[in-house]
């Protein structure tokens, strides 16, 4: 079994360096054309025509999501989902790295196609759209898109090597009020104010803050608080972020936080409503055996755990691949770049997304989930505790 792990896992080195050229080509046209949640049209099609053109059989627009991928290849016993997300940030565009994400998840899966029939694979590519704040994964997981899969993987830009993160349960929350206008200086008595409304939700919230357990945060953006200086605001919007650790602290800090965006109406008299932007956000359960085999493959390639090793906190953030991890085992471990101290959603990090040191994490995190899969795939006891887990 070792020589036909071997024989599968050099198959599929060769495959990704093969394509190293096309890998690095695909990044760096999606970094060049940033687009954010649902937009991203050109990037989607540019995954499932690097994919069709690996073997797939590739459908775009499924599960109701115009920019969605589905691709698959394969017909093995187990089956593993590889995750590409390409949406941006906006204003400084990608600045997460989900170029090298999009292009090391096409590259894994080409990879995996080349040699799913001899592990005994069914490897299923999936371009999830909207990762930064739409919530695109946890809208393909509702319809179905990750029924009958047995592992999930991704892997993510970071400004160094991680094998796990505390990933925040979050709502993301649009808040309005809507009070009256009037003249400034004339008759302010005459409205009603929208915007201070929000100016007392911003400080109740921050008062709040002294009484939330240690990781759970809020911190939101006003994206609409009046017309002109001398008009009092009669409509004010923001949208916040409410994190907590796991769902079920998350549960306990919502009714906390809407009761400060109440306060806000209260105090001056506005009315107020909230929208959920996006499906609530999980944390993650990273599956520990799959995180060995990453770690062992990743190790292999040169990439080091100095920082999980020492004992150094772990990066938080949130993701929708959360979600997939309550239902599927799965991974998202964190892939090192070189960014000269710079921290992700910052314009430095964008820049540091294309070059030579994003190029090996396209490769590096292709071959990586390849080889992972192969593992899962020709480990009797792995496979065997991922289907039956499924059955």
């Amino acid at each position: 079994m070792s020589a036909a792990v071997d024989r599968a896992k050099d198959a599929a080195q060769r495959d990704v360096e093969n394509r190293v050229e096309t890998l690095v080509a695909l990044s760096d046209d999606i970094h060049d054309r940033p687009e954010t949640l649902f937009t991203e049209r050109h990037a989607s099609q540019q995954v499932a025509s690097y994919l069709e053109e690996a073997g797939f059989q590739v459908s775009v627009g499924e599960y109701g999501l115009e920019t969605s991928v589905v691709a698959r290849a394969g017909s093995g016993p187990l089956h593993v989902v590889v995750c590409a997300e390409y949406d941006a940030l906006p204003g400084v565009g990608h600045a997460c790295g989900h170029n090298i994400i999009a292009a090391a998840a096409a590259g894994a899966g080409a990879a995996l196609a080349r040699v799913a029939d001899d592990v005994g694979l069914q490897v299923t590519v999936l371009g999830t759209p909207a990762e930064e704040g739409g919530g695109g994964k946890i809208i393909m997981l509702e319809r179905g898109a990750f029924d009958g899969a047995h592992a999930a993987m991704m892997v993510h830009p970071w400004p160094e090597d991680r094998l796990v993160n505390t990933c925040l349960a979050v709502d993301h929350i649009e808040l309005t009020y809507e009070g009256r206008s009037a003249h400034a200086s004339a008759a302010p008595w005459e409205g009603i104010n929208a915007a201070d409304a929000l100016t007392i939700a911003q400080l109740s919230i921050s008062l709040l803050r002294q009484q939330f357990r240690s990781g759970n945060q809020v911190h939101g953006i006003v994206t609409e608080g009046g017309d002109a200086v001398n008009i009092i605001p009669s409509h004010s919007k923001a949208t916040f972020m409410i994190r907590a650790l796991t769902l079920d602290e998350l549960a306990v800090l919502r009714p906390r936080v809407h009761r400060c965006f109440e306060a806000g109406a209260t105090a001056t008299g506005c009315s107020w409503s909230t929208r959920d932007i996006c499906p609530t956000y999980s944390h993650m359960e990273p599956d520990p055996t799959l995180v060995a085999c990453w770690r062992r493959n990743a190790e292999l390639l040169g990439r080091r755990y100095v920082a999980d090793d020492s004992g150094k906190p772990v990066p938080t953030f949130s993701t929708d691949m959360a979600n997939i991890s309550l239902v599927i085992p799965t991974i998202h471990p964190l892939i090192g770049i070189e960014t000269y101290g710079a921290v992700n959603h910052q314009p430095e990090f964008a820049a540091a997304c294309v070059g030579p040191s994003a190029a090996k994490a396209v490769t590096d995190g292709a071959i990586s989930m390849a080889w992972t899969a192969i593992d899962a795939a020709m480990t009797d006891e792995v496979r065997d505790r991922l289907v039956s887990r499924a059955a």
